[in-house]
């Protein structure tokens, strides 16, 4: 399960942002990042398409291509504002993604039912990530100071992670899995208001955090449907 760590920490700067950009800045700043979020979808999806066929090798190597990938999201933050390298640092972090994802891709489309399942997932993602984004525009409500909150469900998922690969427990594969839906459904609203609002210093910044929340809903509920779809074929 790919769950990834952002700076949450921003702070209650929702007014302050808003009244410190115009509204056309704010705009631009919003199609930049929505451009760049579905640049990204399309890069992460090349990378899932190469890796898919070599998938055993990626599962072998998957330690440094892990680090690699970690390394790359790392150094997006220190070139986000060097034209050209931060693009080029971006989608290659998020084709690594991409590639990433293709053993476990590779190994439901082993299953019986195996890319409709995957259609499946990815169908429910969009539903998700559309309705919360939505709901993130419409309501009055104010989540740009729920980042701690959600930086602290991340770590401790994190930990439960970590914990079941030595424990192996399908039971608790489900319900993380079933958290981490809930949790980065609520991100993409979180995330959705920070960008509207301007609270990212870079559309790149908006990109990643909405592909990340894409990302994660996506792999959990592959995960979910592949469990059951598993339970159903025994």
């Amino acid at each position: 399960m790919g769950l990834y760590d952002r700076d949450y920490a921003r702070g209650n700067a929702f007014a302050y942002q808003t009244s410190s950009r115009s509204d056309s800045q704010i705009i631009t700043f919003v199609k930049e990042t929505y451009k760049l979020f579905a640049a990204s979808m399309m890069a992460g999806a090349v990378g899932a398409y190469v890796g898919v066929p070599m998938a055993g090798a990626i599962h072998a190597w998957f330690i440094p291509l892990m680090i690699l990938e970690i390394g790359l999201l790392i150094g997006l933050h220190f070139v986000k504002h060097k034209p050209g390298i931060n693009l080029a640092v971006m989608f290659g972090f998020v084709f690594m993604t991409g590639l990433m994802l293709a053993p476990l891709l590779a190994r439901t489309l082993g299953m019986s039912g195996g890319a409709t399942i995957i259609g499946n997932a990815f169908a429910m993602t969009s539903l998700i990530f559309g309705a919360m984004s939505f709901y993130a525009i419409k309501t009055t409500r104010d989540f740009t100071g729920f980042g701690k909150p959600l930086m602290i469900a991340v770590f401790v998922i994190m930990a439960f992670s970590i914990v079941n690969i030595f424990l192996g427990s399908p039971l608790l594969a489900v319900g993380i899995s079933a958290v981490v839906v809930v949790l980065f459904s609520i991100m993409v609203t979180y995330d959705t208001q920070n960008i509207i609002a301007g609270n990212y210093e870079t559309p790149i910044d908006g990109a990643i955090a909405l592909y990340l929340d894409f990302l994660n809903i996506f792999t959990a509920l592959l995960q979910l449907f592949g469990i059951f779809g598993s339970n159903s074929d025994d």
